[in-house]
């Protein structure tokens, strides 16, 4: 464990899946969604220390983003605010990119904000789908951090997002039972949508002007069988573009009820044509294991949401532990013929 709630108010209720960054001066810098009564959620900022024992000493520096765009904020019961940021440094912008949930009027749906520095943020807005279809809600949205092509040619930004059901806003034992009912190809899934790199170095707002957007379809395994999202944001690898990303699955209970599983996942796409996915790990990379990360806010979660480079095949990875606080693992990442 990383990182768990105190007892102040505007945390009470968790404190979880942190996106990470390495800021300039090379430290290593946390920002987790923080969680108070009412279920309104702040992205805090956390300084880090490694020990000579490989444990994080972490440092409080207060808030990056509160609550305050009209996107962020609703009256309605259920909650509000800004949650579950994955942060990627975009070398092409010489700046940071925080791709974040905005949970608002219309429900969750993916915004974006840029830094120089990695402390202080400016907000760029909701991602707009112009040409795309736009999705009833979004999720899990993540830049990656070099410019690709798109599927029609021009040089882009590429970011996932997940296009989230209705049904799957309702919650409950009838979303899990509808979503399972549901043919594969039209369960939740990853998509990859392309920001216009020309335009964006333009002017910055343009990064959240969407020209393309397509699904990509999952070689099978043996999880995520109800649907699948975007975890951590992806990394070049010498293979291509590597993810950490989480699925979902049903549990059996002993009592009969419904219960879901979030677990972690690998793929690796091509390195040219990110709609072609080289990779899928059969099984988890993790499950739920650890009393902290079967017991909490919602049982039965992992939800990896950092990633943190440690050398060219050796990574650190942040995530939720049953959405109230903070784990982290060590990834060795390595192909097999």
């Amino acid at each position: 464990m990383v990182l768990k709630p105190s007892a102040a108010i505007d945390q009470r209720l968790g404190v979880l899946n942190p996106a990470c960054t390495r800021l300039r001066n090379g430290k290593l810098q946390l920002y987790p969604r923080m969680v108070a009564p009412g279920n309104i959620s702040r992205i805090g900022s956390f300084g880090t220390e490694e020990r000579p024992d490989g444990m994080l000493e972490v440092e409080p520096c207060g808030y990056v983003l509160q609550p305050a765009a009209p996107y962020e904020l609703r009256a309605r019961p259920g909650g509000y605010g800004c949650e579950d940021p994955r942060i990627t440094f975009v070398a092409a912008l010489d700046t940071y990119v925080m791709a974040y949930v905005a949970f608002g009027p219309r429900g969750p749906e993916a915004a974006v904000a840029v830094s120089e520095d990695a402390l202080h943020w400016q907000r760029l807005g909701l991602l707009r789908f112009g040409r795309s279809e736009a999705p009833f809600a979004d999720k899990d949205a993540a830049f990656f951090p070099e410019p690709v092509v798109s599927p029609s040619g021009v040089e882009s930004l590429a970011f996932y997002h997940r296009p989230t059901l209705p049904i799957s806003l309702r919650g409950g034992e009838s979303a899990v039972a509808a979503l399972a009912a549901l043919p594969e190809k039209q369960r939740e899934g990853i998509s990859i949508g392309y920001v216009a790199l020309d335009a964006v170095k333009a002017n910055i707002a343009a990064l959240c002007t969407v020209s393309e957007s397509h699904p990509v379809s999952l070689p099978p395994a043996t999880w995520g069988a109800i649907k699948v999202g975007g975890g951590a944001p992806p990394v070049r690898i010498a293979e291509g573009w590597l993810a950490v990303i989480h699925g979902v699955d049903e549990l059996a209970h002993p009592t009969g009820a419904t219960r879901l599983r979030y677990c972690a996942g690998l793929i690796l796409h091509d390195a040219t044509h990110l709609d072609h996915i080289i990779y899928r790990s059969p099984e988890p990379l993790f499950v739920p294991e650890t009393p902290g990360e079967l017991h909490g806010t919602v049982g039965q979660v992992v939800f990896p949401t950092g990633i943190d480079r440690r050398d060219e095949r050796t990574f650190d990875i942040y995530y939720g532990m049953a959405d109230y606080e903070i784990g982290r693992g060590r990834l060795t990442f390595s192909l097999r013929g």
